[in-house]
């Protein structure tokens, strides 16, 4: 390993294809503008989350997107142009920003977790701490609410495996630490929940956990809960 695992200076990496453009999947239930108003609370909360953890150096978010781009700048995160097509792609070009700017890890934090916090950021962190060993390479990851996917996923030394976000990822993230010699952390917690569905939204409103920016909710969500009756 080219370098020694250290979560002393830890970038947060999030990805955010565009704000129209995004959680296409609740289409069902929200119209274009819910969905619009969805995405930038839940962005703006993720990126306050990173700005306020202790522990996260700075902030990458990579996006084609001019208006996510803005409301980046105004956490003081850094923004890179997504080049390439793809998650996984677009999460390398942002570890290389973040590995020129000093990042010994990286944290990938996607902007669809309604319950992220300073808090719950500082909690995984001081779970990977705790499990760090001298000589060994350290992955910590939190699963989704099915034990599938990856909600979030911490990274030292910063390259010491590839992202692999897609179907199963959170298996194929075990597989290549392992592969890599890695030590493992797997984390529980608020984190757990992403907003994929209209099931994750109606989970999210009876945790009573934020998608909300303010008054004026129509389901305790900040948006309506769209066309299935429930809501405006």
């Amino acid at each position: 390993m080219d370098a020694p695992a250290d979560l002393r200076s830890t970038w947060a990496l999030v990805p955010l294809r565009g704000l129209e453009d995004a959680k296409t999947r609740l289409g069902a239930e929200l119209d274009p503008e819910e969905r619009l108003q969805l995405v930038v609370v839940m962005a703006t909360r993720t990126l306050a989350a990173a700005r306020d953890a202790a522990g996260i150096a700075g902030t990458v978010l990579v996006t084609a997107d001019p208006a996510a781009a803005e409301l980046a700048a105004t956490f003081g995160a850094r923004t890179i142009v997504q080049r390439l097509p793809g998650l996984n792609a677009a999460l390398r070009e942002a570890r290389g920003v973040a590995v020129g700017l000093g990042a010994t890890a990286v944290l990938v934090l996607p902007i669809d977790l309604p319950a992220v916090s300073a808090d719950a950021i500082g909690d995984l962190l001081g779970d990977a701490a705790a499990a760090l060993r001298a000589g060994r390479p350290l992955v910590a990851a939190v699963p989704d609410r099915h034990g599938s996917g990856t909600n979030a996923l911490l990274v030292t030394p910063p390259t010491a495996m590839e992202p692999a976000f897609g179907e199963g990822s959170f298996a194929a993230h075990r597989a290549a630490a392992a592969a890599a010699g890695a030590i493992f952390v797997a984390r529980g917690g608020p984190l757990t929940l992403d907003v994929d569905t209209g099931a994750d939204l109606l989970i999210a409103e009876a945790r009573g956990v934020g998608t909300t920016s303010g008054g004026g909710t129509t389901n305790g969500l900040g948006v309506g809960a769209g066309r299935d009756g429930h809501g405006a």
